[in-house]
């Protein structure tokens, strides 16, 4: 069932938003080579601490870690790991954050180092995504218009767009209705009210589009052995259009 936020539940997914978006400002300036994401891991365990906020992916569906940390060919949910980066290394870190029972979810992706022109372009591609399928979010659109856009512009830029993961609403729960792909028809999917809080979270790889899965049974990565990007924000859709809750260039709002 989708359901609607009130002002309330919004402000208080806003305030874990703003609470995320520093900790990735925070986890930005700790990307370089030579660092593992297991400390980035305890580092964010600290951080949220510190804002009265907890992980509240840890020991979802028996998952042990406050992020998922993905480098290179993992699409998504890579476990944080004594694995030193290295230079040219590109990792996703994702969390959901709990502030008070208001929730919020952001992922990253980070160049360790210096970035090719190669993987320069994955992830501008991958960020411009993003915020194309985010101008979609608009009252009366359909979720297809937001994946529509995504797919269109990151298949012409050369890229796949991956299909076994996708975004959704949040709320009360990490996952709720309405499932986001980033990939699809316009005008095709369930329409977008005013008051739904939704992820956008396009996952772009250089190669193919498929996901073979670890033994873990968390991590997936791209069959190919193709490099995966990700960028995402929880956003709400109003009246003014789509608000990014989890906004890391205007932390003041």
């Amino acid at each position: 069932m989708i359901t609607r936020k009130s002002k309330r539940e919004i402000e208080m997914m806003h305030d874990a938003g703003k609470v995320l978006a520093k900790c990735h400002q925070e986890i930005a300036k700790m990307v370089k080579p030579g660092v593992t994401t297991k400390e980035i891991d305890q580092f964010v365990e600290k951080f949220l601490k510190e804002h009265e906020a907890t992980p509240e992916q840890k020991g979802y569906n028996g998952y042990e870690y406050a992020t998922c940390a993905s480098i290179n060919d993992e699409i998504c949910h890579g476990f944080p790991r004594a694995e030193k980066l290295e230079n040219g290394d590109i990792v996703t870190i994702d969390m959901v954050v709990n502030l008070k029972g208001g929730l919020a979810d952001s992922a990253w992706t980070y160049v360790v180092g210096e970035a090719d022109v190669k993987t320069a372009k994955l992830l501008d591609v991958t960020k411009t995504a993003l915020y194309k399928g985010i101008d979609q979010a608009v009252i009366g659109n359909r979720i297809g218009d937001i994946g529509h856009a995504i797919q269109s512009y990151a298949e012409e830029e050369g890229f796949s767009v991956v299909r076994d993961f996708t975004g959704h609403g949040i709320g009360r729960t990490i996952h709720e209705d309405p499932h986001i792909p980033h990939y699809g028809e316009k005008g095709k999917g369930a329409r977008l009210k005013e008051g739904m809080v939704i992820t956008i979270e396009p996952m772009i790889n250089e190669g193919d589009w498929k996901s073979k899965m670890d033994e873990n049974g968390w991590t997936a990565r791209t069959v190919d052995g193709s490099r995966s990007a990700q960028f995402e924000h929880t956003i709400v859709v109003t009246k003014e259009g789509p608000f990014i809750l989890t906004n890391q260039d205007d932390l003041s709002k």
